[in-house]
């Protein structure tokens, strides 16, 4: 049995923005937390583009979503263009619905940002020890606790690390993933990419028509950040490692446009599409790309990570303090799985309507000498239909006592409020300036039009705060006067009473059902 150098709670594998955002989570519930990544600091390249509405909730309760958006681009950038090259005008154009304006179902807008200026915000955001340059090579698994091996790159030799519970947000790629022998259902890799970061003054074609995304034919271009930079996207060539890539993104502009470009940096990376077959193992959990990998078109896979962590996290918390059982973790698979195979298929759409907007326009200039000015899009106003999946995830567990007959599905088109068990609570004004969603995430939360009664029978040692309801949101939650709703820290509802409760014990029992579910075992 190793000897540990190290013992903390909850050993978390990447410093991505999952895993920043998890190390934040984890230390506002008062757990120690080590960090480790193995590159030698934080991403140097843009990345994820897009931090969408919900997400933006989540950092609003964390406090950073004032800073995030400080660095982010305006909400004028929440729009995709879509042009023959980077210098003709759009041929079709759609808003980020939530980016590119406020939503009356949210207190908060998402934003388009780079992910390396994301990730600084969030390591400062939490004091939890982060050891970059160190790479996780190994794991074993005991009775209550996962040592982790550990190589050290910058001082090198080797350390081992105790822990209670492991997070792996260690990527598509995820070592943990692969060492724990967890296969992967989808499509698999679809293909190689390069993302070619550089400088050139753009302003003539894109300040007066401003965009986190312009799709051309010669692949998709975006602005960095407010105050200069551009990335190209585009399939990896044949022998990329002789590539002229100057050359190639000045055959990307145009090369009649005579514009200078500065090429800064060159990556290549494949993408990928699945699902892992399995997020949890004993004491070791999968999160983030680890867990799923989501094709880029729509932003919906570092969300989706984010979403992971923010659904976790709380019931780590719970068993790691004594007040949840460790059937609660079972949860974490049987909620997001089934929101991972929904944001899958919802990204293989979007990639499905690009190319269909790509494909009409060829047909147009195929067909026609007098091209038309506009493409008609296989879409509505909403940006690729999946305000649904954003805000309307229902989730289905043990962790959740319902009191309807369940949905027949879940819509990634429409988001309809609702206040039904298992869904995200509504946004509505507490007061003027005091969303319902401010009132979660340090403990559960009980919302009640009346909270006397049931203020009288708060039970221990649940982390529990009641707050009043008022009165006009009532029906829209589905309550009576002495009705309430039981909210859980990461936001959903985990139980409603319409009516008045049926014994001083009911909200005991509740809580008791919620964090100690009879899930079974795996």
């Amino acid at each position: 049995m190793p000897v540990a150098d190290t013992e903390v709670a909850v050993l978390i594998v990447g410093a991505g923005p999952v895993g920043l955002t998890a190390r934040a989570l984890l230390e506002r519930w008062g757990a120690r937390v080590l960090l480790v990544e193995k590159h030698g600091g934080l991403s140097p390249f843009p990345r994820a583009r897009l931090v969408n509405v919900r997400s933006m909730e989540i950092y609003r309760q964390l406090g950073l979503a004032a800073k995030i958006t400080g660095n982010a681009f305006t909400p004028e950038y929440g729009r995709i263009r879509f042009r023959d090259t980077l210098h003709d005008r759009d041929f079709a154009t759609a808003a980020m619905v939530g980016v590119n304006a406020p939503v009356p179902e949210s207190p908060v807008i998402g934003v388009v940002t780079s992910q390396d200026r994301l990730e600084p915000t969030l390591l400062a955001a939490a004091d939890a020890h982060v050891r970059f340059g160190a790479e996780l090579i190994g794991l074993t698994e005991e009775a209550d606790s996962v040592v982790a091996l550990l190589v050290d790159h910058q001082r090198g030799g080797k350390t081992y690390v105790r822990a209670r519970y492991v997070l792996a947000a260690d990527g598509a790629d995820s070592t943990v993933r692969q060492l724990l022998g967890i296969n992967t259902t989808g499509p698999g890799a679809m293909g190689g990419f390069t993302t070619v970061l550089f400088d050139a003054d753009l302003n003539r074609w894109c300040a007066h028509q401003p965009a986190g995304v312009y799709f051309t034919a010669h692949g998709l271009f975006a602005p960095l950040y407010p105050e200069r930079g551009w990335a190209w996207f585009t399939p990896t060539p044949e022998e990329a490692a002789h590539a002229d890539w100057p050359e190639l993104l000045s055959r990307a502009l145009g090369q009649s446009t005579g514009v200078r470009t500065d090429t800064l940096r060159v990556e290549h990376w494949v993408m990928n599409a699945f699902v892992a077959e399995r997020f949890r193992r004993g004491r070791i959990l999968l999160t983030g790309d680890a867990a799923h990998a989501i094709p880029i078109i729509g932003g919906l896979g570092m969300n989706a990570g984010i979403a992971d962590v923010h659904n976790l996290c709380w019931k780590l918390a719970g068993v790691l303090h004594g007040w949840a059982e460790p059937s609660l973790l079972e949860t974490y698979e049987m909620e997001r799985q089934p929101v991972a195979h929904q944001t899958l298929r919802q990204a293989v759409a979007n990639t499905r309507l690009m190319l269909q907007v790509q494909n009409r326009r060829r047909e147009q200039r195929h067909i026609s000498d007098a091209i038309p000015a506009h493409v008609e899009l296989p879409w509505s106003d909403r940006y690729f239909a999946q305000l649904g999946l954003v805000l309307g995830v229902t989730y289905r567990s043990g962790a959740v006592l319902t009191d309807a007959p369940p949905e027949l599905s879940d819509t990634t088109t429409d988001y309809v409020p609702t206040a039904t068990p298992g869904r995200r609570m509504p946004h509505l004004w507490l007061t003027s300036d005091r969303s319902t969603l401010d009132a979660f995430g340090e403990s559960f939360t009980l919302l009640a039009p009346d909270p006397t009664h049931w203020a009288q029978h708060a039970p221990a040692p649940w982390p529990l705060h009641i707050e009043p309801l008022p009165k006009e949101h009532t029906r829209l939650c589905g309550l009576r006067p002495h009705g309430a709703l039981l909210i859980r820290p990461d936001g959903h509802i985990g139980a409603r009473w319409r009516g008045r409760p049926l014994s001083d014990a009911t909200l005991h029992h509740a809580l008791t059902a919620i964090t100690r579910p009879t899930t079974g075992s795996r």
